[in-house]
């Protein structure tokens, strides 16, 4: 048995998935970029007429990315403490992983879930970073929720 998430204070998914699924203790959020709540803005980017991405800050995107992580799993009862695994998708690993990896350590330094980094050609919005998270919610946690 299983439960879905949607959040109203997170960015509306680009496609049909919930923003989170738990199923027992486990809370699994769907791939979160850096898009601001209720709107297409994606913060430090800056777009041409058609659509494709002039200049972007990788840095404005990981502080993004991370407080909307952390509004899903606020949602859900859970915290930031709780992940345990966090898959980064980059779209330029060469000249974003530096500072990413040094906002990452400002934003995990007190709890180390696994990680997984891969650099990606593109994602489905002008988006230079998503996460793809799981959390292990406290029995406490787990049965409150459903």
């Amino acid at each position: 048995m299983s439960e879905a998430f949607n959040v109203d204070q997170a960015p509306k998914p680009v496609g049909l998935y919930p923003h989170a699924r738990q199923v027992g203790n486990l809370l699994f959020l769907s791939g979160v970029g850096p898009r601001q709540a209720g709107s297409a803005t994606i913060p430090g980017v800056e777009l041409d007429a058609n659509g494709e991405v002039i200049r972007y800050d990788i840095e404005a995107q990981c502080h993004s990315v991370f407080q909307n992580v952390r509004t899903i799993l606020a949602s859900a009862g859970a915290n930031w403490l709780d992940l345990v695994d966090v898959t980064v998708f980059l779209t330029n690993i060469k000249d974003d992983f530096a500072t990413y990896n040094r906002i990452y350590a400002q934003y995990f330094a007190d709890n180390m879930p696994c990680r997984t980094t891969v650099e990606v050609n593109k994602l489905p919005t002008p988006i230079a970073i998503e996460l793809k998270c799981i959390a292990a919610l406290s029995t406490q946690t787990a049965t409150e929720t459903k």
